[in-house]
């Protein structure tokens, strides 16, 4: 099936201008002042630490916005961003600053485990889930897919968080490149994907009767998520890898209170809940369920 007259992806301020680049703002541009505010305000917003290493990684990410608001060094922008930015600049550069990385199906033996065993062991409809780290959109359409087949479009609720603006933005379009289609199945490849052409070619759309199926929030796991309600299953997967102990700590309380009894957290295989006194029954690797 064709794609036709989709609205591209618009860059607009989220997207950094590469084309607009100043020789002297490299490594030694950001002194250690400036880097210490950077990195305390991104701790404090989003709980993700970002190591001194990183330092090159932060000029990259934030020079070409620094430059397009006027300022010429680090100093001078990480002051104005602690002391004057408003709610959105500050929301912006949480943004330019997230990692985001991820692909449809990764870690595939989770969305066999959901489909065969987790959704027919819950007895009652609609069946709640909540991608709570959305990033692009690969991970919830990938969930959305499973459960389509699983359960057809009636039965099941997805919400899809992620503290990205830009993120949200991209995965509401549901558009992507060929690339991301490694682990996808085929049959879901040709079920729920609609191939590109023309200036489209080498991607492909989530089709629109999938897609309005999920429900995309902006949401900081930091905070309650009382408002989204009560959930079956949560996965939280390549997220918690990036927090201390006691910011994961938190994140995962929050988590769990909107947990239903015998509902079940999926987190990524490179993660361990231990050491973390919640009432979480490990079922199998990286899969959890509430006692």
């Amino acid at each position: 099936m064709q794609l036709q007259a989709v609205k591209p992806i618009n860059p607009g301020i989220n997207m950094i201008n590469t084309s607009v680049f100043d020789a002297s703002l490299n490594a030694s541009s950001l002194s250690k002042a400036a880097f210490k505010k950077i990195q305390t305000f991104f701790q404090q917003q989003s709980g993700i630490f970002i190591s001194e290493h990183k330092q090159q990684l932060v000029i990259a990410r934030l020079r070409s916005h620094m430059l397009a608001l006027g300022f010429k060094e680090f100093d001078s922008y990480s002051t104005y961003l602690i002391n004057k930015a408003n709610r959105d600049e500050r929301a912006h550069v949480v943004d330019l600053l997230t990692t985001n990385e991820t692909y449809f199906f990764r870690e595939p033996n989770h969305f066999t485990y959901l489909a065969n065993t987790i959704v027919p062991s819950v007895n009652h409809r609609p069946l709640r889930v909540w991608c709570a780290a959305a990033s692009s959109g690969e991970e919830p359409y990938s969930l959305a897919m499973a459960l389509h087949d699983k359960l057809g479009s009636t039965g099941w609720e997805l919400t899809a968080s992620d503290i990205s603006v830009r993120m949200l933005e991209t995965a509401e379009q549901g558009l992507y490149r060929m690339q991301r289609l490694e682990f996808m199945p085929p049959e879901y490849l040709k079920k729920y994907c609609r191939k590109g052409v023309g200036p489209y070619e080498g991607m492909f759309m989530v089709a629109p009767e999938l897609r309005k199926q999920v429900n995309f929030v902006h949401h900081n796991l930091l905070e309650s998520a009382a408002n989204l309600g009560q959930f079956d299953i949560i996965f939280v997967r390549n997220v918690l890898i990036y927090f201390d102990s006691d910011v994961k700590n938190q994140v995962l309380q929050n988590l769990y209170a909107q947990l239903r009894p015998g509902g079940w957290l999926v987190t990524s295989h490179s993660e361990s809940l231990n050491g973390l006194d919640l009432p979480l029954k490990l079922v199998r690797p990286s899969i959890y369920r509430r006692t």
